[in-house]
């Protein structure tokens, strides 16, 4: 109850900075229902539901996922991220996500469905998966990359031109809160993680709010337009985005 009530404070002021909110679950999908009734029953009337956007992962029955969809719409959203899941958990009522947005479709067919891309994979082979006419996708969301993966990012960029792809992209950075090697070790066992180069710069001095701000910079020089910011937490998710914003500000300055 403790984390619901930071989280609904955390909206607010995040809404009031006028941040869409891309809300996961607990990546092996067990909490996707929980979030969703807490924001209809927590919220409703104070933040436009079009600001949100769930993920829904297919770590659930096929029945459970479309309703899922169709109450999503209901409440008045109109994206959906719909990716696999983490390994470990339920089984995936579908192999691929790709699969469960044909599905989703067919139900909530004015829904905006996202789709997931990962630019520390092969650039080429992601490229033909999200170029095929089944990817079905209206937006795509990235793994987290930072100013240590800029190459990696112009790869994917590359294919992405190269195969004509023009789905508006949101690449994700990661809100470390720690520099420490020990946490960024135990974080890549999860994603990929610049342990070396970001221990580096808390060792330096550096904020994570400014090491953040680094990455969202470093992105838009390479023409990234659209950027969310992970892990900023349930409790000081607001604050951590203002500081985030300012440091942005100044190193762009």
């Amino acid at each position: 109850m403790d984390i619901w009530i930071d989280l609904s404070n955390s909206i607010r002021r995040l809404a009031a900075l006028d941040a869409p909110l891309f809300l996961t679950d607990s990546a092996v999908g067990e909490e996707e229902e929980e979030n969703l009734q807490h924001l209809a029953a927590n919220l409703a009337g104070e933040i436009d539901p079009r600001r949100i956007v769930p993920f829904l992962t297919c770590k659930h029955t096929l029945e459970y996922c479309l309703v899922y969809a169709e109450r999503a719409r209901a409440r008045g959203l109109e994206a959906l991220t719909v990716v696999g899941g983490d390994p470990g958990g339920p089984p995936r009522c579908l192999p691929h996500a790709y699969l469960l947005r044909a599905e989703i479709r067919g139900r909530a067919p004015d829904l905006d469905l996202g789709g997931w891309v990962n630019p520390h994979g092969d650039p080429d082979a992601q490229g033909d998966f999200v170029a095929a006419p089944d990817f079905g996708a209206d937006y795509l969301l990235t793994q987290v990359v930072s100013h240590h993966d800029t190459a990696r990012v112009e790869s994917w960029l590359r294919a992405a031109d190269d195969r004509g792809i023009d789905l508006p992209m949101v690449f994700g950075v990661f809100y470390y809160r720690s520099g420490r090697r020990e946490a960024l070790g135990r974080l890549s066992e999860f994603f990929p993680v610049p342990v070396d180069g970001a221990a580096a710069e808390f060792e330096a001095g550096a904020t994570p709010a400014e090491h953040c701000a680094r990455s969202i910079v470093a992105l838009r020089g390479l023409g990234v337009k659209n950027v969310y910011v992970c892990n900023l937490g349930a409790r000081d998710g607001g604050r951590r985005f203002e500081q985030v914003m300012r440091e942005v500000d100044r190193l762009a300055d």
